[in-house]
């Protein structure tokens, strides 16, 4: 019989897999396959991806299945798949990313004819294309977004596993995962992202049980890196080890009331800010390099090179932002409060394009995401569609004290500091030089000096926003004097609309 070509994508499990389980029900032997493109990029998020394949092709396995790997584009490499097997059907879970679109309509488009094909939207809680204003436009602020998404259909219950799996035996040329080489070329590298997680749909349901600890304090402490508060489950959900449905399912049993806890409801809020996210990438889809607000194209950044990567190596002189890019080069992961003050301090005190903390953002998260990483910097950067004006520039020092009150979160990314007295460990420069001596931390020796003066650097942050400000105003007004004199002189008496 032929068999049903099974796409995996974003989906990497087999539990409430919409695209597994409608193949299941076909009735047709399945064919997993996997097609490296150009999309995984990352070498944070290709590490992550070789151990969750290498998951995957366990837990086939054991169901007596394989995955075929292929690489390349995948419109013509499942074409000539489907071709060779005779297969009938194609079953896929839809993406959202300019490219990912691009390829399903170039896929639909050459199958027209010969395949059916199966998509399912099985990343997110909602349907980007049916949430819009009464006007039938996109939402571009969050909470009424939220609103109105949040009071569409009943979530439904994730669905186990398919109790009877049938694959397809073939003959077909798989590359191995070694082929594909994603694991990172400087294997040091490896060690910290090793130590930290477990890619895979064991280590998501594994994370997943542990949901609870999460939401107890999430409400109150999620601001705090110094605490281990978070779900740290974006990895697995934007591989698809777990779905969105599970991680709903999993949130709401916690406690035991039957209304969500201030903590349950909080981690759901999240959930809805990443599909507001892919929401936005997909009504907007140049999201990831140009400004949605059009005064900043006028924008008058730097570009720094030598300031980019004291930044990037967590040597700017300023602790908590320090300690953020080094735990996201340990770690692969930052905390969400520290991935906002290292950004506004790139994009802001420094003045530096967001492009470029965007950039070095997805080839060293192992959650890097186009849409929440796109939607995230231009958020902090002030030119997004959310209302966050870009006078709100983050105070590193009085973040540091305010998120991380005894240094615990500064001292374990910078042992350099540890010595050092609690209320000198976010401005180390204000210390003594004997107090420096005495904790064996020399400012230009063993921690840099901070590279910018915050205060002098606000200033200038806003000086350069009015500056974008008054040049998008005079081309605006150009503008439309052209187009006054383009459409010519008005006739007396006679109404113009």
């Amino acid at each position: 019989m032929a068999p049903a070509i099974l796409w995996l994508r974003r989906n990497l499990r087999l539990a409430d897999n919409q695209a597994l389980i409608a193949a299941a029900k076909s009735g047709r032997p399945i064919l997993p396959v996997y097609v490296l493109d150009e999309l995984d990029s990352g070498e944070a998020s290709r590490w992550w991806l070789h151990g969750s394949l290498a998951s995957l092709q366990k837990q086939l396995h054991i169901r007596g299945g394989s995955l075929l790997l292929l690489s390349g584009s995948p419109a013509p490499l499942l074409r000539q798949l489907a071709a060779r097997c005779g297969s009938g059907s194609i079953y896929y879970c839809r993406r959202y990313e300019p490219i990912a679109r691009a390829q399903e309509t170039a896929l639909e488009t050459s199958l027209a004819t010969s395949v059916e094909v199966h998509s399912f939207s099985d990343s997110y809680l909602g349907n980007h294309k049916n949430i819009l204003t009464n006007g039938g436009t996109p939402f571009r602020i969050f909470t009424p977004y939220w609103k109105s998404a949040s009071a569409g259909p009943e979530i439904p219950q994730p669905q186990p596993v398919p109790p009877r799996l049938s694959f397809a035996s073939h003959d077909h040329k798989s590359q191995t995962l070694a082929d594909l080489k994603l694991l990172p070329r400087q294997p040091d590298w490896a060690g910290g992202l090793r130590d930290t997680w477990t890619p895979g749909e064991e280590g998501a349901l594994e994370r997943l049980d542990k949901i609870e600890n999460a939401t107890s304090n999430y409400a109150l402490e999620r601001d705090r890196p110094d605490i281990d508060t978070t779900s740290r489950l974006s990895p697995h959900l934007h591989f698809g080890e777990i779905s969105v449905r599970q991680a709903v399912n999993a949130i709401r049993n916690t406690g035991a009331n039957p209304a969500p806890s201030p903590g349950a409801a909080a981690l759901l809020r999240q959930l809805y800010w990443r599909d507001f996210s892919a929401y936005l990438l997909f009504h907007f889809p140049a999201l990831p390099t140009a400004p949605l607000r059009a005064v900043f194209d006028h924008f008058p950044c730097t570009d720094d090179s030598s300031d980019l990567e004291a930044w990037q190596r967590g040597m700017t002189g300023y602790p908590i932002v320090d300690a953020g890019m080094r735990q996201l080069w340990s770690s692969g992961w930052m905390h969400n409060r520290v991935r906002m003050i290292v950004a506004s301090f790139l994009v802001k005190d420094l003045l530096i394009p967001w492009q470029r903390g965007a950039d070095w953002f997805l080839n060293t998260l192992v959650d890097a995401d186009l849409a929440n990483n796109s939607a995230g910097w231009q958020w902090v950067a002030g030119c997004g569609t959310d209302a966050a004006p870009y006078f709100r520039i983050f105070n590193p020092v009085l973040q540091g004290k305010k998120f991380d009150p005894d240094g615990h979160y500064v001292r374990r990314w910078i042992p350099q500091l540890d010595a050092l007295p609690t209320k000198f460990v976010h401005e180390p420069w204000t210390a003594s030089m004997e107090t420096q001596l005495s904790c064996n931390v020399l400012l230009g020796r063993d921690y840099p000096q901070p590279i910018v003066d915050h205060g002098v650097a606000r200033k200038d942050a806003l000086s350069a926003y009015q500056q974008a400000r008054d040049r998008y105003a005079l081309d605006s007004a150009s503008e439309q004097r052209n187009s006054d004199l383009e459409a010519g002189p008005r006739s007396p008496g006679v109404k113009q609309r």
